[in-house]
């Protein structure tokens, strides 16, 4: 598993089936190393810390190959790295073998899984769609939230190293179809 960009991005207030709201969900390319701190990336910001950020959601991974199913299904969309929202944009991202609490080495940084990303009326703001929500839990292709264990600069083209697998827990795919129905 391969870093091919990072995005990062502050909240920013947009209109959305009339009404004002303020989302995290827009992230810009950076093209340096960036320190990833205990609770977000250096330059990132998120609008609602009850359901988005904090320690158990610190940095958003989405996997590359994910974009090809959305391009199909959404071909009037643009889908450049981070248009999901993710901080990392990463080239495969098997989320049927990655496991709640498995621990990761990306870059100088120590990183472990803590759930998939369930789709919000955020990502309808941004794409100004709500069939998007049902159309990302169709596809299937959640990506994985991590907290930070250790701080440290992260670069594209890091590897997410795995350090220590928790098979014994449900895999993020898992996690996402069961509380997905």
């Amino acid at each position: 598993m391969k870093i091919l960009s990072i995005q990062v991005g502050k909240p920013k207030t947009i209109e959305f089936n009339g009404k004002q709201i303020t989302t995290g969900i827009f992230k810009d390319p950076v093209s340096s190393p960036v320190m990833l701190r205990t609770f977000n990336l250096d330059g990132d910001g998120q609008a609602d810390l009850k359901v988005h950020g904090g320690r158990d959601k610190a940095l958003y991974a989405y996997s590359s190959d994910a974009y090809l199913e959305w391009k199909k299904l959404r071909p009037q969309d643009e889908f450049p790295s981070g248009a999901i929202g993710e901080n990392l944009t990463i080239d495969f991202l098997p989320e049927d073998q990655i496991y709640i609490g498995d621990t990761y080495e990306v870059g100088k940084a120590i990183v472990q899984v803590t759930q998939p990303r369930f789709p919000c009326y955020k990502l309808a703001a941004k794409f100004q769609d709500n069939e998007i929500r049902k159309q990302f839990m169709k596809i299937n292709r959640s990506g994985v939230y991590y907290r930070v264990l250790q701080e440290g600069f992260v670069g594209v083209g890091d590897e997410m190293k795995l350090l220590n697998r928790e098979k014994s827990t449900l895999s993020i795919a898992e996690v996402f179809r069961n509380k997905g129905k």
